[in-house]
């Protein structure tokens, strides 16, 4: 049987490097897959490119084909990835480029757009998840990015396309693609397009399925996290897949690895809805064939709804918060007078929140007081204030408070922080498939 290997190269937009060179040079891949668009990061990408038409790409893009581009070439891997954010052209452009500078023209880069609906969701009927209309966002909204599927990945494929760099994509559709075209999957082969929904949901945030976000020492212990492998996925035609990682390299490849990454960001395990497939992961079974070398299948599909995810980015509010800490004998007293000081000054000086939360760091920030009222008093505490405001300026008025803190407040105050900065903020809506056109751009058209 046929068998392809697919590598994960990155699992978010700041993700290391070195794990990726690792594969690319001795990973004896077929594909790299970069994933590394988060809910928020095209809205945050658009705002770039409002500023300069050239940026709103993947701030990383750069360093990350600087180090892969070379070596990939050499292996004969292709890249797939959704750093183009805000601006797949621009992205595409930029890796031309860099491939030119490292002498490899050869290099087909592919582009691909249509995910960008901000003017369709403005122009139309259309309710948010909140029920209200997308309209009333108006000059608040940022974006709108409607999820692709695998289709216009695997056709840049099937023409050749060496780097496919897209905008809003599903995560799986980065592997998912590869496999369409490898295997000639037909785009109706629920069975087959679920199981490799299923392969690209386990590849798709990189390190996490080989130890990363897992190790809790003495109870689950993962050695080499410094140097940890990220994960391959050696594909076969029919879906199943045996999760591996690069001979060496740190972390680890278990059933537990594995079983963890499969329930993330699952609502319904049995109907995991993307543009291409309803896949079913309820009946997939995991075997530990060697160390760091775990077996995958079972995962089955139906047909997909029609329908496809927008996410919508829009400018909500603004943050403003404060830090300063306290430490000794009576820190947790000092701190605590320090943050009624903060509350009155705020009311005294008509700060206006829409929002306002005090945390004591060490002593109540992560469980609350209820719960952490029983243990022994702190031997050093970080008092946090943090406000929601309607603007800039009254955000930042949150952080010089606190700060005021130094010469008005309580002994011993030191470490102070502030900021301020707007908040972007997500919502979704839905949209018929038919109302996307995906289109795929080679050369700099």
């Amino acid at each position: 049987m046929k068998t392809i290997r697919i590598g994960a190269g990155a699992g978010y937009s700041g993700d290391r490097i070195e794990p990726a060179v690792e594969l690319a040079e001795r990973g004896e891949l077929d594909y790299l897959i970069f994933e590394c668009l988060a809910e928020r990061t095209i809205a945050l990408a658009q705002q770039a490119k409002l500023k300069d038409p050239q940026q709103g790409y993947d701030p990383l893009l750069m360093d990350r084909m600087r180090a892969v581009l070379r070596p990939c070439s050499e292996n004969g891997v292709r890249i797939l990835t959704n750093m183009g954010a805000a601006n797949p052209l621009a992205a595409a452009a930029t890796i031309r480029a860099i491939a030119r500078e490292l002498d490899l023209p050869h290099l087909k880069v592919a582009a691909i757009t249509g995910d960008d609906v901000l003017e369709l969701v403005t122009s139309g009927d259309y309710l948010d998840d909140t029920g209200a209309p997308v309209t009333q966002l108006q000059e608040r909204l940022l974006s709108a990015n409607a999820y692709l599927g695998a289709q216009p990945l695997a056709d840049a494929l099937a023409q050749g396309a060496h780097v496919i760099v897209t905008g809003r994509v599903t995560d799986p559709a980065l592997v998912l693609a590869p496999l369409i075209h490898e295997f000639g999957w037909a785009m109706d082969d629920w069975h087959k397009l679920g199981q490799g929904t299923l392969v690209g949901h386990l590849l798709e945030c990189a390190g996490q399925v080989s130890g990363g976000y897992f190790a809790d020492p003495g109870y689950k212990d993962v050695s080499n996290l410094a140097r940890l492998g990220f994960p391959i996925g050696e594909v076969g035609q029919d879906g199943s897949v045996v999760i591996t990682k690069v001979e060496g390299s740190g972390g680890c490849v278990t059933v537990a690895t594995c079983t963890e990454q499969l329930l993330y960001e699952i609502h319904d395990p049995a109907a995991y809805l993307t543009p291409d497939v309803v896949a079913d992961f309820s009946n997939v079974s995991m075997t530990q064939l060697a160390p760091d070398r775990v077996a995958i299948s079972g995962a089955t599909g139906r047909p997909k709804s029609g329908m496809l995810k927008v996410t919508l980015g829009y400018l909500d509010s603004h943050i403003g918060e404060g830090q300063i800490s306290y430490a000794g004998p009576g820190a947790l007293a000092r701190a605590q007078l320090a943050q009624a000081i903060v509350a009155e000054r705020l009311q005294l000086c008509g700060v206006q929140t829409q929002e306002l939360r005090f945390d004591l760091i060490g002593a109540n920030a992560i469980h609350g007081a209820q719960l952490s009222r029983e243990h022994a008093e702190p031997y050093e505490v970080r008092l946090r204030v943090t406000g929601r405001t309607a603007s800039l300026q009254e955000a930042v008025r949150i952080g010089n408070e606190v700060e005021t803190l130094y010469t008005c407040g309580p002994s011993g105050g030191g470490g102070a922080t502030k900021s301020a900065r707007a908040v972007v903020a997500v919502r979704a809506t839905l949209i018929d498939a038919s109302q996307v056109h995906a289109t795929i751009h080679f050369g700099d058209d």
